[in-house]
């Protein structure tokens, strides 16, 4: 590990630690985590320059990261309605290459998709090694919105007994099993609850109505999905409290103010790919005599198109 790896790591960790959810502790929300919170040390006018520097430092690390092809790197995004989740994805991911990362958003499932285990549709997004995948809301939801609304959960093609009282509890035991097995085969999970408060959240639902270019993202259901914002809250609580483990840990990140969001989310996403350490492969002897091999004969058609005028104005015209 080189000294600026170790240094990088420990400004992260310094910054992101407020809100991992250290596994086994109970949640309250919004009380253990506030929504509004901003790092003393993080400066709005500053903000724009903190974002890109770890957008070029995740980029750099992106690069190493699919070179190597041994890691993947899930990351998962969960929040309310206009907590901002298409825009952190937007702003953190913007310097990455985009044939390095895939962006899947779940919908209601389909007949197909309940034709199969509720971690199916899931399973079949998962990022290969070398690439990150997101998650735009993803199998939490089944402990999420199927829980707030149970009408979802008994219109799911399953035994009758799987629906019982212990359905949530075995679920989080489920998904904690799954993730294990993820991150033992080298998909690694990093989990962020973007944390919204309701006042926030109302102003950013009003800026829909009344700005028109905003119109289109207004969405008459997030009204009435937002009547049941405790009982979300209450949910959000006992998901993070039953699932941040040490292999995959919950950060609640404060997303009332946007620009210390982005920075925020990044943080954590750097943090664990910066910790996977990915290394550029290095070739073998015989790769590389190979390599020095092919070279010289590629300088040597420079000394050939030398020796043959006539061949070296068909390059030039070729080219020109």
């Amino acid at each position: 590990m080189t000294e600026s790896r170790t240094d990088r790591l420990r400004e992260l960790r310094r910054f992101i630690e407020p809100f991992r959810v250290e596994p086994g502790r109970k949640v309250r929300l919004p009380k253990d985590f506030d929504p509004g919170y901003t790092a003393d040390f993080v400066k709005k006018q500053d903000a724009k320059e903190t974002l890109q520097r770890g957008v070029q430092q995740l980029a750099e690390y992106q690069a190493r990261l699919a070179a190597q092809d041994t890691y993947g790197l899930l990351v998962v995004f969960q929040a309310m309605d206009a907590a901002g989740k298409d825009g952190t994805i937007k702003h953190v991911m913007s310097g990455v290459n985009p044939q390095g990362v895939e962006v899947s958003s779940f919908k209601v499932p389909s007949s197909e998709e309940l034709d199969h285990d509720y971690l199916w549709r899931y399973a079949r997004r998962l990022p290969a090694r070398g690439m990150i995948g997101i998650f735009n809301r993803s199998y939490y939801e089944e402990v999420l919105v199927v829980r707030v609304h149970p009408q979802i959960l008994a219109g799911q093609k399953m035994p009758r007994k799987a629906k019982g009282k212990d359905v949530w509890a075995r679920r989080f035991r489920e998904i904690n099993d799954w993730e294990r097995y993820l991150v033992d085969n080298g998909i690694h999970v990093v989990k962020l609850f973007l944390n919204v408060s309701r006042e926030e959240q109302k102003e950013r639902f009003l800026a829909r109505v009344d700005d028109p270019e905003r119109n289109w993202k207004f969405s008459a259901a997030d009204i009435r999905e937002r009547r049941y914002w405790d009982d979300y809250q209450k949910a959000f609580a006992e998901m993070l409290a039953a699932t941040s483990t040490e292999w995959a840990p919950w950060h609640v990140i404060p997303a009332d103010r946007k620009w210390f969001m982005r920075i925020a989310a990044g943080a954590v996403i750097l943090d664990k790919i910066i910790d996977l350490d990915p290394r550029f492969p290095t070739v073998s002897d015989e790769a590389r005599a190979e390599m020095l091999k092919a070279r010289d004969e590629l300088l040597a058609e420079d000394g050939q198109a030398q020796a043959d005028p006539k061949a070296t104005g068909q390059a030039r015209a070729s080219r020109g």
